[in-house]
Parts: C-alpha cells; structure tokens; sequence
C-alpha cells in the first residue's frame, strides 16, 4: 500500500506521535509518500536512522494511480488544503485531528495505533462529499471548486452591497447584505452556520444560500438542489472590486462578473471509521449532550 502523508505545523509531542505512525507504516512494508511542506515540518523530528522511510513530492500527478490513501494531519482547514491536491483523483482522505474542532478531521491522534489495521481491513465507510464547481467567463479562477463554501464580499468599503442571484436562469432575488455565501452540506457547519445557516447532513445532495447580514431580516437562508446552476453578479456601481473566496482561497473579481456555480463532476472521499459517524461528531462538536436532560443513547 501506499500513503500520503500531509499536514501543517504540530508540536513536539504530536510530532513524535507521526514518527511512531510512520515507523509502523515502514515496518509493515508500506511506502510512505509526503507532500514537500509536510515533510518540511516532519524532517526535524527524523533521525539519521530514519529519514529515508518517507520520501517527498512536488507533484501528486505522478503518483495518482499508485496513493491508496492521503493521511492528513490538522484541522479542518488542512483537510480543506488537502482537497486542492486530491482534485479528481478520488483518493480517500483520512483526517487526523491534531486541531480543537474537526468536523472534517475527525479521527483521534490517539488512535494512530489501531488506525493502520482499520485501512488495511477496509472496517471504515467512505463518506462521499460533493464539491462546488466555480467558473466566470472574463476572469480565470484559479482551482475553480470548493469543498465548504464559496463566498462574495465587498473588501474597498464596508457598505453593503447588491448581489443578483438566478436558479438555472430564473431569477431568485437580489441580496442587500454584506456577502452571500454558497455552502455544500459539508460546508453547512462552517461560514454559513456562523451566519445563521442550518446544519445540513454532508450526503444530503443540497446547496445552502446564505445572506451575510442581510440588511432586510425576513430574508432567511435558503436550501436548493444541488442540480441547480447557481449564477450570482454584483450589481453595485460604488464598488469596483469583490473579493471571492473559495474555502479561504481569495481572488479578487470585477463589478458585474457573473460567477456561475454548480455541482463539480467529482467528489471528494473522506474515511469514516466504524465508532465514528456524523450524528456523533455533532453531538460532541456542539456539545449537545452537555444537557443533563438529553437521555444519551
């Protein structure tokens, strides 16, 4: 088998912990790959010993059709990051949660140990998560999807501005806000749910329309299909430039730029191992079973 291993900055003690992962993938004959920034991080912890048991990489695309999984060591944010490399290749994600929240990393660093026996026995679920297409015809996007949520704002002023959003070329409404915000059901419990929007269960096939402090308050979030082709266009003539954000990827886009926006062909495969589901995560993430009234199961 082979793994990838990606991840952000961690301290010593977690540091130590992926050593240990990693001379246990070794031991077991496994090749392990890492991203050059991983490695980067991981390189001052490997000893002299060691250091030739992982091997960096510059570019995912040679390697695509060989990586049977992307181990990915951080928060949600680093699982976001880890979604731009995988693109369309389809290559599971299993998220280590070395971060506070985790929604998307939801395995336990604690668990290291049983973790390589779950993969190689295939006790897990793939939770397949839909993936939000972006394109513009005057403006180049670069890596146009998101797996959260995509966003529209004003960054030149902190007036609200107008945002015309179509369904599949019928028009829906004008938004007089701050921002709006175009959420998957993976991304329901991020930007959209801080801005008033519901929790949406990740394979629900829906797209979640958020206005960002709406200036009208009977204008409430909105759920559609997510076979609907979303077109938003900023009609504002005191606001030149927008910024889009594409799961915290920012660009700056013109007035009047129709961004178009729709279900990506592919998606994007997290690992669920078997005591984990979503039911559970919210319930511990929201802290709903702090309420001595619930009757936990």
């Amino acid at each position: 088998m082979v793994f990838l291993l990606h991840g952000k900055k961690f301290s010593k003690e977690i540091g130590t912990q992926i050593i240990e992962f990693i001379s246990d993938l070794n031991k077991k004959k496994f090749t392990v790959l890492s991203t050059e920034f991983f490695y980067k991080q991981i390189k001052k912890f490997l000893s002299e010993d060691n250091n030739k048991i992982i091997k960096p990489i510059s570019n995912i695309e040679n390697y695509k059709k060989r990586i049977d999984y992307l181990i990915c060591f951080g928060g949600d944010g680093t699982i976001l990051n880890a979604a731009t490399l995988v693109k369309n290749t389809e290559i599971p994600i299993v998220g280590i949660n070395t971060g506070r929240l985790g929604f998307l990393a939801t395995i336990s660093r604690h668990n290291l140990a049983n973790l390589i026996s779950k993969l190689i026995s295939e006790k897990y679920r793939l939770s397949s998560r839909a993936v939000l297409n972006i394109d513009s015809q005057n403006t180049i996007i670069d890596t146009p999807f998101a797996l959260n949520e995509i966003s529209v704002c004003s960054k030149e002023n902190t007036s609200m501005i107008n945002i015309k959003v179509m369904l599949n070329n019928k028009y829906l409404n004008t938004y007089w806000a701050d921002g709006l915000i175009i959420s998957t059901p993976t991304g329901s419990t991020g930007y959209s749910l801080s801005c008033g929007g519901p929790i949406v269960m990740p394979e629900s096939k829906n797209f979640i329309i958020t206005p960002i402090a709406p200036h009208n308050l009977n204008v409430r979030p909105l759920i559609v299909s997510d076979d609907n082709i979303i077109t938003l266009e900023i009609v504002d003539n005191s606001t030149h430039k927008f910024l889009l954000s594409m799961d915290s990827r920012n660009q700056y886009i013109k007035n009047s730029t129709p961004i178009i926006i729709k279900k990506a062909e592919h998606s994007i495969k997290l690992v669920e191992i078997e005591s984990i589901n979503y039911s559970k995560t919210l319930r511990e993430k929201l802290l709903w079973g702090l309420d001595t009234r619930n009757n936990e199961v």
